[in-house]
């Protein structure tokens, strides 16, 4: 499985907290957890500081309690944890995955379990609001998708034009028609 990881398993970047100006790197490899920083400063005292480095293995990180209250204050707890569990082997295959396997994965799932599944996380939000698994759902749903039907979709959403009904898009469909018809109409 570990074959799968790419080199580079984790990178973020940010700004120390207020008032400092210093910018800082943490990025977690599949060996090392490195942790960079560059000073910024207008006193003269800091002006000539170079940027500086820390690399450790996956071990070592675990125990280095200083790292981890550095990492803690300007990235916060929640990445501090996601590093732990890298560091200790619990990877999240799930979050690897492309959004393209993840939106056929997502198709199968019946209209609960896609409602569900949007609670998640942010990434799983986007996913399952998402045009293209929308589309996917219609077509799934649908014997055939007419040229009228489908520009109508790209007009409204894939999504909302699954949950309108059919009377509505319908309604909808000619109100189009006649538009583009007078617009023809004019045009001549």
């Amino acid at each position: 499985m570990a074959s799968w990881l790419p080199e580079t398993l984790f990178e973020i970047v940010g700004q120390g907290p207020a008032p400092s100006k210093d910018y800082y790197q943490l990025l977690v490899t599949r060996t090392q957890v490195i942790f960079r920083w560059w000073k910024i400063s207008l006193r003269s005292g800091y002006r000539s500081a170079k940027p500086g480095e820390t690399k450790e293995t996956h071990e070592n990180f675990l125990e280095n309690s200083h790292l981890h209250v550095e990492i803690a204050l300007i990235f916060g707890a929640r990445i501090l944890d996601y590093v732990f569990s890298l560091c200790e082997g619990k990877f999240d295959f799930l979050e690897r995955l492309s959004d393209s396997l993840l939106l056929s994965i997502i198709s199968y799932l019946d209209l609960e379990g896609i409602a569900r599944l949007s609670q998640t996380s942010r990434r799983f939000a986007k996913l399952c609001t998402s045009d293209k698994l929308w589309e996917q759902i219609v077509q799934s749903a649908c014997d055939h998708i007419t040229p009228d039907m489908r520009a109508l979709a790209e007009d409204m959403g894939w999504r909302r034009m699954f949950f309108t009904n059919k009377l509505q898009l319908q309604r909808h469909l000619r109100k189009r028609k006649q538009h583009h018809r007078s617009q023809r109409s004019s045009q001549l």
